[in-house]
């Protein structure tokens, strides 16, 4: 089954969790932890996703490439103007369970904009 969930003026954390549920097919009858399930997420508007308080200015996201000195950060607001889909996968797959399943299960979003 596909969910569409359109996440104009929706909270970021809440958008990624009710997908995580779906994802981990959590909303089917025939749940099985064990097992891939066949519900996908359809999202629109993902460049009107919101986050709240200060956040937006102030979040930042770390990378390290492994030699010393090159952690870098970036923004919210740049990551979310160049690629805000990846702003929501990013959040969805620290959601999921980390397990053999959560790739494919990754695979199963389809963003819009």
């Amino acid at each position: 089954m596909e969910y569409i969930i359109d996440v104009k003026n929706k909270k970021l954390g809440r958008v990624a969790s009710e997908i995580a549920v779906i994802l981990q097919g959590k909303k089917s009858v025939s749940y099985e932890p064990r097992f891939l399930g066949a519900d996908s997420v359809r999202v629109k508007n993902i460049s009107e996703l919101t986050i709240s308080g200060s956040k937006f200015e102030e979040k930042k996201y770390y990378k390290h490439a492994g030699p010393l000195g090159h952690l870098k950060e970036r923004k919210f607001a740049d990551i979310f103007a160049e690629r805000p889909e990846w702003i929501l996968r990013h959040a969805v797959n620290l959601m999921l369970p980390k397990n053999k399943l959560r790739a494919k299960r990754m695979r199963k979003i389809i963003i819009e904009k």
